[in-house]
């Protein structure tokens, strides 16, 4: 739990990568391992609310446990994918700080996340996102859907037929040259 709080305050989230390692500690293994033990006793207690059998309480984390790391981190065992947890916390504490949202590609990389293409990510990817990631996106950060004359044209069949065309006659005028 001191490496855990160590390293969220180091980086502002408890969301390491599982190739984290943290004063010799494999913190991001552990955070890994952690997360499936919280899981598997979230999974439990659905499983007791709905009257059935649980048929294993191994492996699964003590409520005293989550509660040590909801306080380190509240967003440390998010239900959807880490990466994004931590690429939305990453953004969020940029703009907390008076930045601006990222959102050109390459213009702001933050502890090896390029955030200004996950935003963009998330606005292009609008539809693939689950009801309360789009809620969070829109109420902390801002973000809303791309637009339709925001998205990029997707080339026609007939575009692509013309642009490989174009491709194989100048690799012919090149080879009739040499």
């Amino acid at each position: 739990m001191a490496v855990a709080k160590e390293y969220a305050a180091a980086h502002g989230h408890f969301l390491p990568p599982s190739t984290a390692v943290r004063e010799g500690h494999p913190i991001g293994v552990w955070a890994k391992n952690s997360r499936a033990s919280a899981r598997r006793a979230r999974e439990n207690e659905e499983l007791r609310a709905a009257g059935r059998p649980v048929p294993s309480a191994a492996g699964a984390m003590t409520e005293a446990r989550q509660d040590e790391l909801d306080a380190i981190d509240p967003g440390w065992c998010p239900v959807w994918d880490t990466g994004w947890q931590r690429c939305y916390r990453l953004v969020q504490i940029h703009v907390q700080a008076g930045g601006t949202l990222p959102e050109a590609v390459g213009g702001l990389v933050v502890q090896g996340e390029d955030l200004g293409r996950w935003v963009s990510a998330q606005r292009f990817g609008w539809e693939q996102l689950l009801p309360v990631q789009q809620w969070i996106l829109e109420n902390t950060l801002k973000v809303t859907p791309a637009r339709e004359d925001e998205r990029p044209v997707k080339p026609t069949q007939d575009t692509k037929w013309a642009l490989s065309l174009a491709a194989a006659r100048q690799c012919d005028i090149y080879v009739a040259a040499t």
